[in-house]
C-alpha cells in the first residue's frame, strides 16, 4: 500500500466580519498578514496535487490546518486546490488542525464539518470520530484532537475516551494500525512547548512504545520529522507542504507491518 501524507496549508485572508476583532481570529489574521502570507505558498499545493494524481497512491492523508483562522472564506479559497484530488476517486482522510477549529463561532464550526464531508464524499463526518477506517489491510484510526483555545495557545487535547478507543482498536484489530491526528504524540521538550503541545497523549505514546500502535501521522509542527524504528514504527510528521514544498510518500506492507518513507519535494 502507498500512502501520501501532507499537512498544514494555512490558506488565509482578512477578517470576514467585525466579530473577528472580538475573538481569536484577529490574532490569526495578523499572523497571516505579516508572517505567513509570503511564506505559505498555495502554488506548492497545486504541484503536490498534480504529483498525487500522477502517482495514484492507495490513500491520501491530510492532517489538518487547511486554513489560518477557520473562516468560511479561507475554506472556500482552499477548496478549488483540493477539488481535483477529491474528484479523482482516491480515498482521502482529513482530520482538522487547531487553525481549522480556531474559534467557537457557529459558522466557523459548521464550515469545518462541511469540508470534512466534501473531501470524503460524505463518508467521514467529524461527528463520528474517533473511528477506524480499514482499507487495504491497514487500520486507519482517526481522532480529532483540535479545540478552540485562548489567544496565546494552540494546544490540543486527547481525551481519555479517545485514548481508550485507540487502545481497544489496537487490541481488537489485526494488521497495521495507523493513528491520524493533527498533533505530534512525541514531544522532546513538552514543557517548553506547553502552549503548542498535545495533552492527554501519554497512553497513546505508550501504545506506540509497546508496539501495539504501529505509526502516528501528524502535522502541526511545520518542520518535517521522522521518528521511527527500523521497521518504520513510530511517528511521521509531515510539516507544512506550502511552507516547505515537501510531503511524505509512505509504503506499507500489511503482511510484514513494515513501513518505508520517501520524502517528496515538489
Amino acid at each position: 500500500m502507498k500512502i501520501i501524507h501532507f499537512s498544514d496549508f494555512h490558506a488565509g485572508g482578512g477578517a470576514e466580519d467585525w466579530l473577528a476583532y472580538l475573538d481569536k481570529r484577529w490574532v490569526g489574521v495578523f499572523n497571516y498578514t505579516f508572517r505567513r502570507r509570503n511564506r505559505f505558498l498555495l502554488e506548492r499545493l497545486t504541484r503536490a496535487v498534480d504529483y498525487i494524481l500522477q502517482t495514484r497512491p492507495d490513500m491520501v492523508v491530510c492532517t489538518g490546518d487547511l486554513t489560518s483562522t477557520g473562516q468560511p472564506g479561507e475554506f472556500d479559497r482552499i477548496r478549488p486546490y483540493l477539488a481535483p484530488l477529491r474528484d479523482s476517486g482516491m480515498p482521502l482522510i482529513y482530520t482538522p488542525g487547531n487553525h481549522d477549529c480556531y474559534v467557537t463561532r457557529e459558522k466557523c464550526r459548521r464550515v469545518v464539518e462541511e469540508m470534512a464531508l466534501y473531501l470524503s464524499h460524505g463518508k467521514y463526518p467529524f461527528t463520528g470520530q474517533p473511528r477506524v477506517i480499514p482499507f487495504g489491510g491497514v487500520n486507519f484510526i482517526t481522532v480529532n484532537t483540535s479545540r478552540p483555545s485562548n489567544l496565546l495557545c494552540s494546544w490540543g487535547f486527547m481525551s481519555a475516551a479517545d485514548a481508550a478507543f485507540i487502545r481497544r482498536s489496537c487490541e481488537e484489530r489485526e494488521g497495521p494500525r495507523v493513528l491520524i491526528n493533527h498533533y505530534p504524540i512525541f514531544e522532546d521538550h513538552p514543557w517548553l512547548r506547553t502552549r503548542h503541545r498535545l495533552f492527554g497523549e501519554r497512553p497513546v505514546r505508550q501504545l506506540i512504545e509497546d508496539g501495539k500502535l504501529d505509526l502516528s501521522l501528524c502535522g502541526h509542527v511545520h518542520k518535517m520529522g521522522l521518528r521511527v524504528d527500523p521497521d518504520g514504527h513510530g511517528e511521521c510528521c509531515s510539516g507544512s507542504l506550502t511552507a516547505n514544498g515537501t510531503m511524505w510518500e509512505i509504503t506499507c506492507d500489511p503482511a510484514t507491518r513494515q513501513f518505508h518513507f520517501h520524502k517528496v519535494e515538489i
